[in-house]
């Protein structure tokens, strides 16, 4: 089961790693994935597996005979590929940017700015994304601001999430939020 095993789960890695990058950046294509996955899941077959198996091996009375021990390491590498996998998973999600919000029209907002600085590509936009700052002017129309790189400058948007889909409007004003409604808080 293990050879069968590693082209399956490396294939599933591969493509993981392809949707759910947990380092940060996304892959262009699904091939580089495949090849990290290979070489991680390599490693697991050829150097923790047989260590474990000498372990478990180790704790069963009398020594085993040496098609048990192949069975063993087989079972034991198949367990790890399948570890390896659920592990690359867990940092996947764990990588994905987390939209905190408290109503569904903020949640709304959130998306729209999202999909807009994505579709920008502008690389200060995306490079900055997390410093997004958004105040609520009115029940579902929203101002969210993105700092530029230098911090003085801010990109803002007008986002009215009462239309299907979101209206995502370029606000020219550079100012942020914080200077704008000082109070803080929501807008009315």
């Amino acid at each position: 089961m293990l050879w069968p095993a590693f082209v399956v789960l490396t294939l599933v890695d591969g493509f993981v790693l392809y949707r759910l990058s947990p380092v940060g950046f996304e892959f262009k294509d699904p091939v580089a994935p495949v090849i990290f996955a290979t070489f991680g899941n390599l490693f697991l077959i050829a150097v923790v597996s047989p260590l474990l198996t000498r372990r478990l091996a180790a704790r069963r009375p009398g020594s085993l005979p040496q098609v048990e021990r192949e069975v063993l390491n087989d079972r034991v590498g198949t367990a790890l590929l399948a570890v390896g996998l659920v592990g690359v998973i867990a940092a996947g999600l764990g990588n994905r940017p987390v939209v905190v919000s408290e109503t569904e029209a903020t949640e709304r907002n959130a998306a729209a700015v999202s999909e807009y600085v994505a579709h920008s590509r502008d690389p200060e936009l995306i490079r900055n994304r997390e410093t997004a700052n958004t105040y609520r002017l009115s029940e579902g129309y929203f101002r969210t601001c993105i700092a530029r790189d230098d911090r003085t400058r801010h990109f803002c948007l007008f986002v009215d999430t009462k239309k299907s889909p979101a209206e995502v409007v370029r606000d020219r004003s550079e100012v942020p939020n914080h200077r704008l409604f000082p109070n803080g808080g929501q807008g009315r």
